[in-house]
């Protein structure tokens, strides 16, 4: 028997599924089948790749109703939330309707004498490695775009959501999508290196920690490979004198918790105005005393256990660190009965600083930290205080204002009077160890494909 990876459920510690890792030589061929096959798929015009993208994620939704407690099964989110295929949809029409545009000839000129002209082509066959947190939104924001550009797609999903990459790759299948188009794998993380470093791919997209992006990165190095990352983030909300504080409290709690606090843009620390923070505390306290931890298969579930017991560990170690050192907590642990496995307790911690590991290092956790600051020049610097760079989310009504203090934000997207959303109009992309490149929107597509030009001279008389 050969390697195995295993998904344990969070629910109860129970073995959920479990697949063997392919071999090297086995990958290879993975590898080498969707190459043959890249050639004759982007030669079908571009609609109707469009068109068996758009029937494979049809077919996605009409498998919702098993899908939704297999998500809860794998990594804890509550059945209650339904799923992803609202935001799988939206991604994927979006990233279909604006395929044309983004992927036509760019025309740099004609005359009697010269064609010039600049194409988008495919790179190949892309990799597409997905991380279990939204694992069909994540792994969807690169497949469609790929596979429409022309490119043949291998996905690797994380073990927490082994099931995930078997649902697509089914679906898409049976939409017609050729089997050697759109194919799933199980890989450790070896092969994948050894894969990755033997130039297998054109591209290759990883979701995920900060060390896989390193890994990914050395085993790219010297292959020329395009590599898009999106990794950490320790994302900021900050809420001045003149924010609607009931939509700020609500949404900015809500980024902070929903799904156990493991959402890539989600809120994880929060710098408040003066005058507004009492308040906003007050409120905020009292929405986390409402949600109940518990099953995820329980529809008045509103916080499911977090995906793995090491991931709880770690978020329980940062709130005790900052505790020690003087951190506040205000949520009471009475109100929600832990087991000290892969349950654990929101919380809110006051009294914090940027010397604590839980203001400064990705917690992926449901524990947010709230500062209270005098002004934009304290909360920019803050914001900024950060080795990630993901969003950042500002409330105010002045659109001048928050424009002004986005430009002085290392992030990748600025937010106002919202957090916790990706638009697939605009590129979903980030700056420092939050990593590089970007998805969606046209950008998404242009690296996806690489440029190649035209410098046609006719022969005249």
């Amino acid at each position: 028997m050969g390697q195995k990876l295993t998904c344990i459920s969070p629910i109860d510690g129970s073995v959920l599924a479990e697949r063997e890792v392919l071999s090297l030589e086995a990958a290879k061929d993975v590898v080498a089948r969707a190459k043959a096959a890249q050639a004759d798929w982007a030669a079908r015009p571009l609609q109707e790749r469009i068109d068996l993208v758009m029937a494979g994620v049809a077919k996605v939704g009409e498998m919702n109703d098993e899908i939704v407690p297999e998500i809860a099964q794998q990594m804890g989110r509550p059945v209650r939330y339904g799923g992803e295929f609202g935001g799988f949809n939206e991604r994927a029409s979006y990233m279909g309707q604006i395929a044309a545009d983004s992927l036509a000839d760019i025309e740099v000129g004609e005359d009697a004498t010269f064609k010039r002209y600049i194409k988008r082509v495919p790179h190949g066959v892309v990799l597409v490695v997905a991380p279990w947190n939204y694992p069909y939104m994540t792994a969807i924001n690169t497949v469609a775009p790929a596979l429409i550009a022309g490119n043949t797609v291998v996905l690797k999903h994380a073990t927490q959501t082994l099931l995930v990459g078997e649902r697509m790759v089914a679906a898409f299948t049976a939409a017609g999508v050729p089997a050697d188009v759109f194919q799933n794998v199980f890989l450790s993380h070896d092969v994948t290196s050894d894969l990755i470093a033997a130039k297998s791919f054109g591209f290759v997209n990883f979701t995920g920690s900060v060390g896989g992006g390193r890994a990914i990165e050395r085993a790219a190095a010297g292959t020329f490979t395009g590599v898009g990352l999106e990794l950490g983030g320790k994302d900021p909300g900050y809420v001045m004198e003149d924010a609607d504080l009931d939509a700020a409290v609500d949404t900015l709690i809500d980024g902070a918790m929903f799904n156990s606090g493991q959402c890539c843009c989600g809120i994880e620390r929060i710098y408040v105005v003066e005058s507004l923070f009492d308040d906003f505390i007050a409120k905020a306290v009292k929405i986390v005393e409402g949600y109940k931890l518990g099953n995820p298969m329980d529809p008045e579930t509103t916080i499911g256990p977090m995906a793995n017991v090491r991931f709880a560990d770690e978020v329980r170690a940062q709130v005790a660190e900052a505790v020690a050192a003087g951190a506040k907590p205000l949520i009471d642990p009475a109100l929600f009965p832990e087991d000290g496995g892969a349950y654990l307790a929101p919380q809110i911690l006051v009294d914090v600083t940027h010397d604590m590991r839980v203001m400064r290092e990705e917690s992926f956790g449901p524990v947010v930290g709230i500062m209270k600051v005098k002004d934009d020049a304290e909360a920019i610097a803050l914001m900024n205080d950060s080795d990630f760079g993901l969003t950042a989310s500002l409330w105010t009504q002045d659109v001048e204002r928050a424009q002004a203090i986005g430009d002085q934000i290392e992030t990748g997207t600025v937010f106002m009077n919202r957090a916790d959303y990706l638009d697939p109009g605009l590129c979903w992309t980030g700056c420092k160890d939050t990593g590089r490149g970007g998805g969606l929107s046209v950008i998404g597509y242009h690296n996806l494909t690489r440029p190649k030009s035209y410098h046609l001279k006719k022969v005249t008389g």
